[in-house]
């Protein structure tokens, strides 16, 4: 499925919504008056193109908020009613699904913990088969592009082709600035894999802290996601659940409002042709570099070849070391980043080993 792509309509025709469209609401729905009252203010904010409430909530532990039942989806209709914007909610199994269909949902979206389980998926998509109505998909809460792709593909095979993804961060042991690392090569890996699939961004879930949702949300729209998932709460400090992560209504409408939207492309001639330019220069570049790596990893299979003859390992530390303090010296005197001549230096290393291990390991064949 993946070679002949994914069938799909745009976000935009779905939402009726020009780019970016902005997703709003609070984390759970707490209340009819909690509900009602942040939809209100947040419809009243003129930017918000759909309300998002979670109503069950697959909480970490028990004893933790989990969600209002199918009592809230009253509250979220409700919602709906009194401003006009359709409304959105996660969904993890077949009767979740139903209960949507039955109270009049607009859009559904399956969360990262059960994009993660492809069973729970395979149910959600069941219960779709026949329905059209839209289907947003959370990445796994595990770095897996291919489980975050395996989702929205079991549900485009059951008939649903009004989808896009929601980049929400992966979790990591590694302690960051984030509640979830963004992880962006991930994002865009998927977005490469299937250029027809608008993505959106949850910088809530991402910055676990709201002073960071605007720098998140400008760098999801500089890499053309379409959109924003932004939580806000009438009263965020005293939310239920995620209090730290969502802002007022007043908060959310500025934090639009500052935004900078990107296109994919211009009528500016100049622009098209020094980019035009500029682009050429990059290929010659590339060139240059694909041939002085191939060049590289031919001198270490020779050096691979001589240790060989010599009875000497394959890994030398010591040289390893000298490699990265005189690399990352030279490369942050002509003000490249240090973390990137790293990585980078780790894997032409890890190339180099693998290398070396297979002339090592290679069986001399007998006259």
């Amino acid at each position: 499925m993946t070679k002949k792509g994914l069938q799909l309509e745009p976000i935009t025709s779905w939402l009726k919504a020009d780019r970016p469209v902005i997703i709003s609401g609070p984390c759970s729905a707490e209340t009819e008056d909690q509900m009602v009252a942040t939809a209100k203010q947040i419809a009243a904010t003129g930017k918000v193109h759909a309300l998002r409430a979670g109503i069950w909530k697959p909480r970490t532990r028990p004893g933790q908020y989990e969600g209002a039942g199918e009592e809230g989806l009253k509250w979220l209709m409700r919602a709906k009613a009194e401003t006009g914007l359709p409304v959105t909610t996660e969904v993890a199994n077949g009767a979740h699904v139903e209960a949507c269909l039955k109270a009049g949902v607009d859009i559904l979206w399956v969360g990262a913990r059960t994009t993660v389980n492809p069973f729970s998926v395979q149910e959600v998509a069941d219960a779709l088969k026949g329905v059209d109505i839209p289907v947003m998909v959370k990445n796994p809460i595990n770095p897996d592009v291919e489980l975050w792709l395996g989702a929205l593909e079991r549900l485009n095979k059951a008939g649903i082709t009004k989808m896009a993804a929601i980049h929400r961060g992966f979790s990591s042991f590694e302690k960051g600035p984030f509640r979830n690392a963004p992880m962006w090569d991930l994002a865009i890996d998927l977005k490469t894999r299937v250029p027809e699939l608008d993505m959106i961004c949850d910088p809530s879930h991402i910055a676990g802290a709201r002073d960071l949702i605007a720098l998140i949300s400008q760098k999801a729209l500089d890499l053309d996601m379409a959109g924003l998932m932004i939580e806000s709460h009438i009263n965020p400090d005293a939310a239920w659940s995620d209090a730290k992560q969502q802002v007022t209504p007043a908060v959310l409408g500025k934090i639009i409002e500052e935004l900078v939207p990107r296109t994919q492309t211009t009528d500016n001639k100049k622009f098209k042709d020094t980019l035009s330019i500029l682009r050429e220069q990059i290929d010659h570049l590339d060139d240059e570099i694909m041939q002085k790596l191939a060049a590289r990893m031919k001198i270490s299979e020779k050096i691979g070849q001589y240790k060989k003859e010599n009875n000497v390992t394959i890994l030398q530390v010591n040289r390893w070391e000298e490699i990265i303090q005189t690399r990352i010296a030279l490369c942050k005197a002509m003000g490249l980043n240090e973390e990137f001549t790293n990585e980078l230096l780790k894997l032409i290393h890890q190339e180099s080993i693998q290398l070396q291990t297979k002339v090592m390991n290679a069986v001399t064949e007998r006259v």
